[in-house]
This record gives C-alpha cells, sequence and structure tokens, in this order.
C-alpha cells in the first residue's frame, strides 16, 4: 500500500490557532501499517492486515432501555438516578433529573451509553448505575475482546451510520438490530490501548481548546448584551443625571428620558399571510419566521419564501425600511420577541405569519434603536414572562402592546443605535471567528478520530 500524505485540515485553520503543536502532535511518526487487507465493506476499503472486522453485536452486550411506569419515577432523590434519553446527558456524564424505585433496565457502571433516538449517535459513559428509559442503549463491551474507550472511541465515528440506519420516522430512531450490525474494526488489546493513550492526549488537547472557544463565545455574548442594555437604558453619557423609571427591573433612567409603552410609540400589525399559494390571490415574497429568527437585519440577500396574498394584506403587511418584526409564536418561551431590522422593502414583500410587524412613530421613535432595545434581555423579558401557552407559547396583541419601552429624544436614539451598530458588530465579528474555530477543530478532531480508530494511520510508536 503506497505510503499515505497524512494532514487534516491545518492549512484551512486560523492563524490563531496553535496549529503548528497540533500539527507536531497529530503527524509526528503517523504512517500507515506495514500491510492491509480488505474490509469487506465499503465505506471502511483496507484495513490492517492483523486486525480483526466483526460486527458490533459479537463484541458487545446490548441492553435497550425501558420505561417503567410512571408512578415508579418521581423526582425525588429514591432509588437509581434514571436517564430518559440524551437531553440528560452532561460533557462528562449524565445528569439525570429523574429517579426510579425499580427501573425495568439497569445501566452498569463504565457501560457506554448511546441515544436511539433523535439526535440519534450521542454517547456518554456511565459513572454509576443507571436506570435507562427509552432512547437509551447500553453497550457492555467484553473484556477480553474490547476496551470500554476504544469502543467508545469507535463509535464516535460509527454515529453516521446510525443516523443513517435511523428510522426517519416522528421517533427517528435506531432498533437493536442496527446498533449490533454496525461495523467494528478489533485491534489487538495492546494496540487498543495505545490508541487510547494517543487519543486521549491528542483529541483531549482539541477538546479543551474547544472548550475555552466555547467558552469565549458564551463571553462575548454575555458582554454584547451588557454593551446593549446599558445603551438602551442608560444612554452614552456616563455622566447624565438619573431619575427613577417607576418601573422595578428598569431602575434609573437618563432625567430627560420617558418610559412609554409599545402602543404609544409604535403602530403594531399582526400578520395573517400563511405560506400557501391560492390561485385567485397576488403573488408576494414572504418574510417569515425563520428569516427574522436567524437574521438581526432583513436585507436583499435573505432567500425568502414565494406566497400569494390579498391585495389589502399586501398592502397592510407590506415591508417598509425602518419597521422591527418580531417573534409573536414559538415552541420556545425564550424564542418569543426575537427582534430583526427591516432595511430592505419592495412591493411584493410582505410579513408573514407568526410575526409581529412593528412600525415606529416617526416623530417618537427610531426604528434601529427599538431594534436594539429589544434585543437587550431585561427588555425581551417582558415578552418571556407574558407568553402563555403549554406546548406553544404566544404572544397577544395586548402583551406586546404593553410592552415598557425607555425612549430618549430622537436625535440621541440615533446616536445609541448607530454606536451600537459599530459596537455590536465588532462583537458577532469576534463570535463569528470563534464560531468558525471551533467548527474547524471539531472537523480536525472527528478526521483524527476516523482516521486512527480505522487503521488508516499507525499510532503505535506516537503512544509510547
Amino acid at each position: 500500500m503506497p505510503k499515505i500524505k497524512y494532514h487534516f485540515l491545518s492549512t484551512a485553520l486560523p492563524v490563531s490557532l496553535p496549529q503548528a503543536s497540533f500539527r507536531k502532535d497529530m503527524t509526528a511518526h503517523l504512517n500507515p501499517y506495514p500491510s492491509y487487507k480488505p474490509s469487506g465493506i465499503e465505506w471502511l476499503g483496507d484495513v490492517p492486515a492483523h486486525w480483526e472486522v466483526r460486527r458490533l453485536k459479537q463484541a458487545v452486550t446490548l441492553m435497550m432501555g425501558q420505561s417503567p411506569p410512571g408512578d415508579e419515577c418521581s423526582e425525588k432523590p429514591i432509588g437509581l438516578p434514571f436517564l430518559q434519553g440524551c437531553a440528560e446527558f452532561g460533557e462528562r456524564h449524565p445528569s439525570p433529573v429523574q429517579f426510579c424505585r425499580v427501573p425495568q433496565k439497569v445501566s452498569p457502571t463504565g457501560s457506554i451509553l448511546l441515544s436511539v433516538r433523535a439526535p440519534v449517535g450521542r454517547l456518554n459513559i456511565a459513572d454509576q448505575e443507571y436506570g435507562i428509559g427509552r432512547g437509551l442503549c447500553a453497550l457492555l463491551p467484553h473484556k477480553r475482546v474490547l476496551q470500554t474507550a476504544f469502543a467508545r472511541y469507535h463509535l464516535e465515528v460509527l454515529e453516521h451510520g446510525l443516523r443513517l440506519a435511523s428510522t426517519g420516522s416522528t421517533y427517528d430512531a435506531v432498533s437493536v438490530g442496527d446498533i449490533g450490525n454496525q461495523p467494528l474494526l478489533v485491534p489487538p488489546l495492546p494496540e487498543q490501548a495505545a490508541i487510547v493513550r494517543y487519543l486521549d492526549h491528542t483529541a483531549g488537547r482539541i477538546r479543551r481548546y474547544l472548550r475555552s472557544r466555547e467558552r469565549l463565545i458564551e463571553l462575548l455574548k454575555e458582554y454584547r448584551q451588557a454593551v446593549v442594555h446599558e445603551a438602551v437604558t442608560r444612554g452614552l453619557d456616563p455622566d447624565v443625571p438619573l431619575k427613577p423609571s417607576g418601573v422595578e427591573w428598569l431602575g434609573d433612567v437618563p432625567a430627560h428620558w420617558e418610559v412609554r409603552r409599545l402602543r404609544h410609540a409604535v403602530n403594531m400589525r399582526v400578520s395573517n399571510v400563511d405560506k400557501h399559494s391560492i390561485d385567485d390571490e397576488l403573488p408576494v415574497r414572504l418574510c417569515n419566521y425563520v428569516d427574522v429568527y436567524k437574521n438581526d437585519r432583513i436585507t436583499e440577500s435573505v432567500p425568502f419564501m414565494r406566497a400569494t396574498a390579498k391585495a389589502d394584506e399586501m398592502d397592510r403587511f407590506r415591508l417598509e425600511f425602518g419597521d422591527v418584526l418580531i417573534t409573536k409564536d414559538s415552541e420556545v418561551w425564550n424564542d418569543i420577541g426575537v427582534p430583526a431590522f427591516v432595511e430592505y422593502s419592495a412591493k411584493d414583500l410582505v410579513c408573514g405569519y407568526h410575526l409581529a410587524l412593528l412600525r415606529p412613530l416617526r416623530a417618537v421613535l427610531n426604528g434601529a434603536y427599538l431594534f436594539h432595545s429589544l434585543q437587550s434581555s431585561a427588555i425581551a423579558s417582558q415578552f418571556h414572562l407574558a407568553a402563555n401557552g403549554v406546548t406553544r407559547y404566544g404572544l397577544s396583541h395586548h402583551a406586546i402592546k404593553s410592552a415598557l419601552l425607555p425612549i430618549p429624544p430622537l436625535a440621541e436614539q440615533a446616536a445609541i443605535a448607530a454606536y451600537l451598530d459599530k459596537q455590536t458588530a465588532a462583537i458577532d465579528a469576534a463570535m463569528a471567528r470563534a464560531q468558525r474555530e471551533v467548527e474547524l477543530l471539531s472537523e480536525y478532531r472527528t478526521r483524527l478520530i476516523a482516521d486512527v480508530v480505522t487503521g488508516q494511520v499507525d499510532v503505535r510508536e506516537a503512544a509510547d
């Protein structure tokens, strides 16, 4: 077999990443094995000649979770910690929210926990005994064949195959047969231990760096919130005299500002234009929920949906520059009130269903200032508290119109909006760079693990 030039994404990584250090660790002495053989599995290709190719069920004991009767589980710490799915997986260990007196299935300490319902393929290690419910599978490696840590890395490589095997139904699940029939490469046990040592060191370094980037993103989000909140509740002059706002959560505001309810500052319109196309209606481009939720600003580059609307709906819900759209309904309460600023308008572009269109009264309110104000968590929390529902949350017209807003003079609103445009753009750019690093390093780590556990490179010397 020809010698492989082993590399990952080093040429594509941002300059700020410690590329040289990672590259040195990951590529030192990493050559192919001396000889290979066909695996008999198309996507695996050739594998080291001395490795075995098995099915997962031949090397592990599989235990599919089963939920007990509802009255056996509670939030009180009685019995075993009970897991219903990967939503209860912490970063290092599961984080159960229930306990069960008599669980039907018990996962032993050290077993591998695998999610078999969406998102299929999530993994964790049981740090103690757990009762496991539907949506989880416990894998107990046969110690004479398979090391648990090696199996854990190998299952990361199999995640894609498990997703392909999922039913695609409402539950998006995999069966015990789907899991058991996944291909498994089995090196000798000492070699498995060497692979684990190597991956624990190199992939562990990447994971620690990923955590630092993820923490940076969270800190930048918090900083962004603080910058916005300070500007829209205190203004830009740190020495300005303050007065009580009369609103407990708002506290003091500049003495020359007003506090008004939205009904006195905007013309609100709640759209009823849905995504359907009807023959006797006029063609429109629809700015819908996703467009607002995913974009701070509505521009010409947004891929608007095609639909139809009546002539009076086009007139009433047509977007104008300076409008602010907010999400009015959502499956999650804190996704209510997400704003987007309208920077593009056209005769056929209208506001869609599940959104509220806020058109500022120009003598009172600047649209860009309103947009930034609604990005303040303190101001947006009024919508979160007012949202009602069980499986889906929504805002009434009254709840939107009753929201309180600190309002400076118009010239000061424009200055605050310009300041926040600049400041938030810089913070957003920093977050985007950090997020790109996270994506590249995640791909980097995935490729490393895949190449090592499938025998594309020999890490035995590097692990010593």
